[in-house]
């Protein structure tokens, strides 16, 4: 099991749709959750994209400087970057970082987000286009002359002159809920990423894309983007979902939701569905809590609990083949260590991760 963690790129704070207790996020911010990401035993960080995101690939580069071993899933962005230009900046970020990049595939889900970057394409178009991106992108990686007359791309005797670190290019995440996302996923990803949905959903869509990756003669792995609020006892912990929305009014819920409803995404729409921006519904399953996505975009629930239950909660979403779960919580530095301390020795990951873990909750709890 890989447990990776969130650089909060579009703002951080202790409450969320509001600017009650939010803080500066800065680059020194940034590097410190990076650098205690590192420190705890974290496999990598996810940056964000989107227009409300600073650019990850700037920042990543950043970073990795300031990290030893932490891994950095960035995205690529059909139709927003070229496929080449893509293709070079992998190349050149995954060998200077020795192997420390790992690509997100991100074809977008917002319409008015992506008109306002210039792409104007309705959802299977974008799928489309991220299909020949893929195949151009990979191409290039493995070191093949390109040249590529499609629908969305055309490109002519496109070459790379430098090899990435890893071989044959970094490996690839996508995420989606529509048949055109799997379909993209089984083709050019190694690792398939769905958000946080109570577990039979989520063995549901598994199932879906293992049947559909058979079909192609692949394997694939899975990861999971949630959040996570994990106290000593499950009483605090609730207690802290709930500060964390509490100054949340219906009119905030309602302008989020309607942006929401806007979306052309199947994965954002699920997430939505799930609690129809109701407070009385935010409970969606043991110790699985919607609350997130009343304002929130993207990943949108979170487990709750004590240490033992929340560990249970992950273990039941690696026996239907999770591996890797991209966590994050508000505010992000505070709770890298929370997760580290409270979470890393129950889980039967890496023996290296634990092991911080303990440390971690030694000095914690010592004082030293």
């Amino acid at each position: 099991m890989d447990v990776f963690w969130f650089i909060p790129t579009y703002g951080d704070g202790r409450y969320i749709g509001t600017g009650k207790g939010a803080r500066t996020t800065s680059l020194t911010y940034f590097k410190q959750i990076a650098m205690a990401a590192d420190e705890l035993g974290y496999a990598g960080v996810l940056l964000p994209t989107g227009r409300s995101c600073e650019d990850s690939w700037v920042l990543a580069s950043m970073l990795a400087a300031a990290t030893k071993t932490l891994k950095f899933l960035v995205a690529v962005r059909p139709g927003l970057m070229s496929p080449a230009l893509a293709a070079r900046m992998a190349s050149t970020f995954d060998r200077h970082s020795e192997g420390r990049l790992l690509i997100n595939v991100v074809a977008g889900g917002d319409p008015e987000e992506l008109e306002a970057d210039g792409l104007f394409l309705s959802h299977s178009e974008r799928y489309e286009l991220t299909d020949e991106f893929m195949r151009v992108w990979r191409g290039l990686l493995r070191g093949e002359r390109v040249s590529l007359e499609g629908e969305h791309i055309r490109i002519k005797d496109a070459y790379g002159f430098y090899p990435p670190y890893q071989s044959p290019h970094p490996p690839v995440y996508l995420g989606g809920s529509s048949p055109a996302a799997i379909d993209v996923a089984v083709e050019h990803a190694e690792m398939y990423l769905t958000w946080g949905e109570p577990l039979e959903q989520v063995k549901e869509k598994l199932d879906a894309v293992r049947a559909k990756a058979e079909t192609r003669g692949r394997t694939m792995r899975f990861g999971m983007r949630l959040h996570i609020i994990v106290r000593e006892s499950a009483e605090e912990a609730w207690q802290a979902a709930h500060e964390l929305i509490k100054h949340l009014d219906d009119e905030t819920i309602a302008k989020a939701q309607q942006v929401y409803a806007r979306m052309d995404s199947q994965g954002q729409r699920r997430m939505a569905e799930l609690h129809g921006g109701d407070r009385s519904r935010l409970v969606i399953g043991p110790n699985l809590w919607a609350g997130i996505g009343l304002v929130r975009g993207g990943a949108g629930t979170a487990l709750v609990g004590d240490p033992d239950s929340v560990a249970e909660r992950i273990r039941e979403y690696e026996a239907i083949g999770i591996d890797t779960f991209i966590l994050s919580g508000y505010p992000h530095l505070e709770e890298s260590y929370r997760v580290a301390e409270l979470l890393f020795p129950k889980l039967k990951g890496g023996a290296e991760a634990s092991a911080k873990g303990e440390i971690v909750a030694y000095h914690y709890q010592s004082g030293k």
